[in-house]
């Protein structure tokens, strides 16, 4: 089954909004083998919406609709769908019931105003939204379902998880699906990774894709498989996971939605490890990405952000000659910083960064973009020079991305 993403909103077209409302139910869909051919975006017109409907009913047999649902004169998308499906608005009597209640609870009274809401096209199918007050719509069309929702994200995502994917799989029943795998891989490019994996690549069935989403350091390999035998596209996913990681396994540090970040908490966790880090150019991103996730405090003890030479020196040991005779940015002084903050935290591993992020500060023997990344742990201190742009943002995130890799491969030893 094929679906269609459209979030209606003048706040979404001007960017004063992200439009996450489209990620979320693109994902959601995606994971029960939904394909979904587009998204769209459209203004708070008649125009805008009834054009959007047209596209999206020619271009897939679901249509996924959010915004529009308020109880305002510029939220329309109930009266255009009444005319799109050819019929009336009518009073939902239990609708109403039901928002005068929620009002009651907080102490106040429903309006005529708030009437509106509850006024719905005669013929949809009612969902009701257990976390705001415009109920959500389902119609069915000759070939087509729309399902409309209020553009409000938590309440959105409450539908689209209790009422929208259950009636979408019993709808779709034994119809083909997607499924899809995804292969994270750190240490390589994208045309480096296309060119070793190639033959499997060429051999993959019409019914099978493979595409490549890099991000700054890492790749995902996202394998897709169409089909209505779930025991047959499980088998020819792992098919192919286990020739591409014959060939390209040491670049490959998880499968799914997990980043470089939990790859190393799950492996610290794992083998009851500790990690600390000394950032310079990184600034303290790297410690920012690892305390995103929870449980991170099994494993990371701290980070000390040693900008500053003196910080370099007082704090973390790294001797002043050292500093004046190679420079912040060197091998030395990056090896020092690691072992320094092993050494002041007491963990098993510690990671440091000291480069020049730009955009500037850069010299003729080391320009912008010239980073050092190491990894001191119980087998020795190991350091890695990184040639990246001009982009301090982007050196940033690339730095963060190969430091951790780094300490991937270490603990995995290769």
């Amino acid at each position: 089954m094929r679906a269609y993403i459209l979030t209606i909103g003048d706040e979404i077209l001007i960017g004063q909004v992200t439009d996450t409302n489209a990620t979320f139910m693109a994902n959601a869909l995606n994971e029960e083998g939904f394909e979904v051919v587009e998204h769209l975006s459209v203004a708070d017109t008649r125009e805008g919406i009834m054009s959007g409907l047209m596209r999206a009913t020619e271009a897939a047999d679901v249509v996924l609709v959010t915004g529009g649902l308020g109880p305002t004169k510029d939220d329309i998308t109930k009266h255009v769908l009444a005319d799109f499906c050819n019929t009336e608005l009518v009073f939902h009597e239990e609708s109403w019931k039901r928002l005068k209640k929620i009002y009651r609870t907080f102490g106040k009274k429903a309006t005529k105003h708030h009437r509106v809401q509850c006024e719905l096209p005669a013929t949809a199918t009612v969902l009701t939204n257990e976390r705001g007050t415009a109920p959500g719509m389902w119609l069915e069309l000759e070939g087509n379902i729309i399902v409309s929702m209020p553009g409000v994200p938590y309440e959105m995502r409450q539908l689209v998880r209790n009422e929208v994917i259950p009636r979408l799989l019993e709808f779709n029943g034994d119809d083909k699906r997607l499924r899809a795998l995804t292969i994270l891989t750190a240490g390589a490019g994208e045309t480096t990774i296309a060119e070793q994996i190639e033959p499997v690549e060429d051999s993959l069935p019409e019914h099978m894709s493979l595409a490549y989403l890099p991000n700054l350091g890492t790749v995902r390999l996202r394998v897709t498989t169409r089909g209505t035998d779930e025991e047959r596209m499980k088998a020819e996913l792992e098919d192919v996971r286990v020739q591409i990681e014959d060939i390209i396994g040491d670049l490959v540090y998880g499968y799914g939605k997990g980043d470089l970040a939990l790859a190393v908490q799950s492996r610290m966790q794992d083998k009851k490890l500790t990690l600390a880090t000394a950032e310079s150019c990184t600034g303290g991103s790297i410690a920012a990405l690892i305390t995103r996730h929870p449980g991170s405090s099994s494993h990371f003890m701290g980070s000390i952000v040693a900008y500053d030479n003196k910080v370099k020196n007082k704090v973390l040991g790294v001797p002043v000659n050292m500093i004046r005779k190679n420079g912040a940015v060197s091998e030395p002084v990056v090896k020092a910083m690691a072992e320094g903050a092993r050494k002041k935290l007491g963990t098993d591993y510690a990671i440091a960064t000291s480069g020049v992020a730009g955009p500037g500060g850069g010299t003729k023997d080391k320009p912008v973009g010239t980073i050092w990344i190491a990894v001191a742990g119980p087998e020795g201190t190991t350091a890695r020079l990184l040639s990246s742009g001009k982009d301090r943002k982007r050196n940033i995130i690339y730095t963060v991305h190969q430091a951790l890799d780094m300490l991937r491969r270490v603990l995995d030893g290769k």
